[in-house]
């Protein structure tokens, strides 16, 4: 099985990473510049299985390069975990033009770009996923809060729909919520540790292989409402 995952420099990214490489998967990895130290010790344990890459998915130029450089490669998966939030204190009102851009261009219209320029990298028969979240769900918005990144989310899940119908539903798509899990980005409060969440994400990942169309899943393989 190879893999490309992008965004794996830390937190859920690095920890997908480390648990793909110890079910004996060959895997792309990438990290901004400057930012892939976790990924090389990583390399260290891994060194006939994990490639570490460098990329800014908000930089097409850097994107283009990436796909150039990994000309002969084909994947079984592409996994866009890349993502940011903004302070979760603010509100629509709140925050500035500058924040709410920088989160939806790396939530939503950087993930898609990485999928239009790598979709040709994948098998066939292969998966596209992106890492999501349940704070996407339309349905599932009854306390507010975390307003601009649950906007970034809904968008990029609204792009993937897209995506899937100008393809045809002849992929496996996934837009995978990892429920809150306690790293940097999700603190120390969230309620599920990284190791309750991803290999169970991976989990539910492996069992969707094969089945066409679009999913939009929990880390325990429950559907979550658009």
């Amino acid at each position: 099985m190879k893999i490309l995952l992008i965004g794996a420099s830390r937190g859920l990214g690095l920890a997908l990473a480390e648990t793909m490489l110890q079910r004996g998967y060959q895997v792309v990895a990438t990290g901004r510049e400057n930012s892939t130290g976790n990924l090389q010790q990583l390399a260290d344990r891994f060194p006939a299985q994990l490639t570490v890459e460098s990329v800014d998915i908000n930089e097409p130029e850097q994107v283009a390069a990436l796909h150039t450089r990994l000309a002969d490669w084909q994947f079984d998966m592409l996994f866009v975990n890349a993502g940011v939030k903004n302070d979760d204190r603010e509100t629509i009102a709140d925050v500035t033009t500058s924040e709410f851009t920088r989160v939806m261009v790396t939530n939503a219209l950087s993930p898609l770009r990485v999928i239009e320029t790598f979709k040709d990298r994948v098998t066939p028969s292969g998966t596209i996923a992106v890492m999501s979240s349940g704070q996407g769900s339309l349905t599932n918005n009854t306390n507010g809060n975390y307003e601009v990144y649950r906007g970034s989310k809904a968008a990029l899940n609204m792009f993937m729909r897209s995506f899937a119908a100008r393809s045809g539903g002849e992929r496996t798509l996934l837009l995978m919520a990892p429920g809150w899990v306690r790293t940097d980005m999700g603190g120390p409060e969230a309620r599920l540790t990284i190791e309750e969440s991803i290999p169970n994400l991976l989990n539910t990942m492996e069992s969707y292989t094969g089945r066409r169309g679009i999913h939009y899943l929990d880390y325990l393989g429950r559907v979550v409402p658009w």
